[in-house]
């Protein structure tokens, strides 16, 4: 094996690859013909290795040569006699200069951020730091680089060949789009239908027991947490955690070998990519389609004191935003580094990445985490960031469902509406509407206090939000699916500890319950926590079970309130795994590093949850089988060629609503009057109650037709349909308190008050 080189020699001795590459644009490992094709871009190094390794042992042998470069920055060979399954990295050359961002370390093997595949795991020791470290891994300063090897400490890249084709997807038309957030081990890790060994996995999630649960359920689209190959942060493994959500990329091209089973590991890295990509294929043939969450504002490496795997090698003043004063990577996302999307090749590596999991391995969508960070040029954000506008563009993305998380933790980092109009973006604004109306101001009107602002919020956010959309371009058409509507996502509370926790409980975490936000706007309903679980309140288990127990039935209820609200609101709706049947995560509403029962979905439902999960099922068929609970348009008020307006707003009494009710606190009981004729459907009546007494309310009148009652808030679970109560315009009904009834009308109002 070659001697080990200090960054202070000229250069390497390697030998030089006998020729470039056929094609030096196209980035990564390539088999081309008889061996294999390497390219890199490096525009500040002095020289680049390319090293294959014969084994995937830690200690295989490794043979290096050197690449011919750069040309425009890319550093390129082919090198014969190598194949698919081919270990491989990089050791780059160049200045060791921290101040202008430079720690080039020979001594260290960089993973190429284009392997496809990756084999081995990173050793948090020194030997991963490219700058000396004390027994602790604090940096010691000044930086000076590391003497010792990191090849066998570290992962490596392995040579990929095409593979099967991927079925293609359904393309669900967005207005016909439900997502139901996961994790891909959290969701099956302990599914019972499952078996045992697939528990956990790709091939998991694709199990006939996973996929009828989810088409039955009735969503269309899963969107995945993280699923790029990712490296936990030092400071958790310090704490004996990991990072479980997966937000700390390692490789934005090779999937996370931990998600696959055990079979497909033994396998090999190429087993582990077909596993995934036969996993998308089952879930097209099932009609669903696959959404990726992707981490492309910042990567594991973290700030300057953070390891150095792959980008930090290669070129750290160019994949990372820079202080010019200092040398340290610049933060917009709060994890110590921000890729920098104003330098055109890391927008290149964002959009190669981009196509070969939407083409080569078949995802359907893509969620871009912290969105704001890549739309970010020097400082500000914009909406013509050229990023933003090549995802539009590209012939192969184009075709993609795009959404954006629209914010950052820098300046101007909340940009909620603010994407190009082909983006759809989590509406913030949504989340925090429903829970303060049917959590925070219910729990303060239960005590007889008026507090809120009225139910004008409420009713923007059924309508679409066209204060945050209606700007753009498309307003007057298909806009309201920019919105993606959401309580509750993988951050925060779950929707079930929405109504059981005020205050978060994430001692597991081991920051003292100082991590995650305090803003829950949840509702306990009194007492705090559940009737099992870790965090009851009471020196008396027994009578604190009993207390809980007995507060079940309301806090049911205002699940369901907030699961009819996202339903039957114009736009996209999101929830998270278990949401539909009150999963818990007793109180820790920040469960990134939580790998335990804490963040698994637990399938063991008692009857009351098997209730809720009957109800989310109705309200999402009957979102799929009525276009009027989800209109792609913008509700304004106006009538379209029909003698009612899209949507009209009515008192307890069925008289029109005034001006100054929308903003009276004290007004919690209304009527939404949906027209379904622009729609090709019935009209939908919702009846709201908000208050925290019983109340009479006369049935606004419409336009003359009988309605059904199709479901109420108060059901503990779905009415037979054969027995469902028949109404006409002007009738009264009695509405229980925090509750919202939602009926359908029909045409026969003759026959109806003929019987």
């Amino acid at each position: 094996m070659p001697e080990t080189f200090s960054a202070y020699e000229s250069g390497p001795v390697s030998p030089r690859v006998p020729r470039g590459a056929t094609n030096p644009s196209r980035l990564g490992g390539h088999i081309v013909a008889d061996g294999v094709d390497i390219a890199v871009v490096a525009p500040h190094a002095k020289a680049v290795e390319v090293c294959f390794f014969d084994s995937y042992a830690a200690d295989a042998e490794e043979t290096r040569f050197q690449l011919i470069g750069p040309d425009e920055g890319v550093w390129h060979g082919h090198v014969a006699g190598y194949h698919t399954g081919t270990p491989y990295g990089f050791r780059v050359w160049g200045p060791w200069d921290p101040q202008r961002g430079l720690v080039y370390n020979p001594n260290k093997l960089a993973l190429d951020p284009y392997a496809r595949a990756i084999t081995g795991a990173v050793d948090l020791t020194d030997a991963v730091y490219a700058h000396r470290c004390d027994d602790d891994l604090y940096p010691i300063h000044p930086l000076q680089p590391d003497s010792h090897d990191s090849a066998s400490h570290t992962v490596r890249g392995v040579i990929q060949a095409p593979s099967f084709p991927v079925v293609a997807g359904p393309r669900t038309p967005w207005n016909d789009t439900i997502i139901y957030e996961a994790h891909v081990k959290g969701l099956t890790k302990n599914l019972p239908d499952v078996p045992e060994h697939l528990r956990g996995t790709y091939a998991g999630l694709a199990h006939p027991a996973t996929v009828s649960y989810l088409t039955d359920l009735g969503v269309t689209a899963i969107e995945l947490l993280p699923v790029h190959a990712k490296l936990d942060e030092p400071f958790l493994t310090e704490r004996g955690l990991s990072n479980y959500w997966g937000y700390s990329t390692l490789s934005y091209f090779a999937p996370e070998p931990s998600y696959a089973s055990a079979a497909a590991r033994a396998g090999g890295p190429s087993a582990v990519l077909d596993e995934f990509r036969g996993m998308v294929s089952l879930l097209h043939e099932a009609g669903l389609e696959l959404i990726l969450d992707v981490v492309y504002n910042h990567t594991c490496e973290g700030g300057m004191s953070g390891p150095g795997v792959s980008w930090r090698l290669i070129d750290n003043a160019m994949y990372y935003r820079i202080d010019p004063a200092t040398g340290h990577t610049r933060d917009f996302t709060g994890c110590g580094n921000s890729l920098d999307s104003s330098e055109p090749r890391v927008n290149e590596m964002i959009l190669d990445s981009l196509r070969y999991w939407a083409r080569d391995m078949g995802v359907d969508g893509f969620r871009f985490d912290l969105g704001v960070t890549n739309g970010r040029l020097h400082e500000d954000f914009s909406p013509d960031h050229p990023l933003l506008q090549a995802c539009l563009l590209d012939p192969v993305l184009r075709q993609k469902k795009m959404i954006a998380e629209p914010w950052d933790v820098g300046i101007g980092g909340w940009q909620t509406g603010g994407f190009p109009q082909a983006f759809s973006t989590w509406n913030d604004h949504y989340r925090d509407s429903l829970r303060q109306f049917w959590l925070v101001d219910a729990g303060t009107q239960s005590r007889g206090i008026a507090r809120g602002g009225g139910p004008y919020d409420l009713a923007t956010r059924l309508s679409g939000s066209q204060d945050l959309y209606g700007h753009l371009a498309d307003a007057t058409t298909a806009a309201t699916r920019r919105s993606i509507n959401f309580v509750t996502a993988h951050d925060g509370f779950t929707m079930a500890d929405l109504t059981c926790y005020e205050r978060k409980h994430n001692g597991a975490n081991l920051e003292e319950n100082r991590d995650g936000t305090n803003n829950n706007l949840s509702w306990n309903h009194g007492v705090e926590g559940r009737a099992a679980g870790p965090y009851l309140t009471k020196d008396d288990v027994p009578q604190a079970i009993e207390m809980l127990t007995e507060l079940r039935p309301l806090r049911s209820r205002s699940l369901r309130n907030l699961f009819t609200m996202l339903m039957i609101s114009a736009g996209t709706p999101m929830f998270v795994a278990g949401d539909e049947f009150g999963r818990t995560q007793f109180g820790n509403n920040n469960a990134y590093c939580q790998d335990s029962e804490i963040s698994w979905v637990d399938w063991d439902l008692e009857d009351f949850q098997h209730d809720l999960h009957d109800c989310a099922r109705m309200l999402i068929h009957l979102r799929r089988n009525h276009p009027v609970l989800r209109p792609a348009r913008f509700l304004t008020g106006q009538a379209i060629d029909d003698v009612l307006p899209d949507v009209s707003w009515y008192t307890r009494a069925g008289t029109e609503l005034s001006d100054h009710s929308w903003h009276d606190p004290e007004n919690r009981v209304l009527q939404m009057l949906r027209s379904g004729k622009p729609h090709g459907d019935v009209d939908l009546l919702a009846i709201i109650n908000a208050t925290a007494q019983e109340t009479e309310v006369r049935l606004a009148e419409g336009r003359g037709t009988a309605y059904t009652l199709r479901w109420d808030t108060t059901w503990e679970r779905p009415e037979d349909p054969d027995e469902l109560t028949r109404y006409v315009g002007g009738q009264k009904i009695l509405m229980e308190p925090l509750s919202i009834a939602l009926l359908l009308s029909s045409p026969d109002v003759k026959s109806l008050l003929e019987h």
